[in-house]
């Protein structure tokens, strides 16, 4: 399984990252949407590499030429509510992709630390034999992608699996690594924190993407 962690490499992904993550800018509620967005096309960009291309030709006004396009058919999936400013960018980039949207929210417990993971609600093409983009800003546990996959699963089984995230816990990374299939997946990452809290919130991390980009629920 292959794991791209793009800050250990220097880009202008990481001052978009930078601005989310810090308290004096991220509470600009445009500000922190505009660059998921943003943060969601450079990394689409950097996953199109990846996809499998063939060769095409074109007319210009002038002559003939060759171009390489990508042959792949792509489902882009996210998971609600705060993966969908994120999943916008890999649009903007990818115009021809088939979409997918689950429903997946944590229901604590008593004590307001235990929680488990519940999947309400599910639209998505067929996935059989294509090439399934699973994004979500925030991977703290990887519960819910786990939990997002096998609904997308009963769609069909895709050729091969990106899971793309903003900001991921290193327990979320092991976590996925053991429980997606390791020859046709692969994690991408704009940074990999060290540790979980009690609440099993991503440390240093950046807060609740859902409630600065849309506001605090109730």
């Amino acid at each position: 399984m292959k794991i791209v962690n793009f800050s250990d490499h220097n880009s202008l992904l990481n001052t978009f990252v930078r601005e989310i993550r810090d308290v004096n800018i991220q509470n600009d509620r445009l500000r922190f949407r505009k660059n998921i967005e943003r943060i969601g096309e450079i990394m689409a960009y950097e996953v199109s590499k990846e996809l499998c291309y063939s060769n095409t030709k074109i007319t210009t006004p002038l002559r003939e030429t060759d171009v390489n396009v990508i042959n792949d058919d792509i489902v882009i999936a996210t998971i609600l509510r705060a993966g969908l400013i994120f999943h916008q960018g890999f649009l903007n980039y990818f115009d021809n992709a088939e979409n997918a949207f689950v429903s997946a929210y944590r229901k604590y417990k008593e004590n307001q630390l235990a929680f488990n993971i519940h999947i309400e609600y599910i639209a998505s093409p067929l996935i059989h034999n294509k090439t399934l983009i699973l994004t979500d800003p925030m991977l703290a546990t990887g519960g819910s992608m786990e939990l997002s996959y096998h609904a997308l699963l009963t769609k069909g089984k895709p050729k091969h699996i990106h899971i793309v995230t903003i900001i991921a816990s290193q327990q979320a990374i092991d976590y996925c690594k053991e429980k997606f299939p390791e020859e046709n997946t692969t994690i991408w990452a704009a940074a990999i924190d060290p540790d979980l809290d009690e609440h099993a919130y991503i440390v240093p991390g950046l807060g609740d993407a859902g409630d600065l980009a849309y506001g605090a629920k109730e």
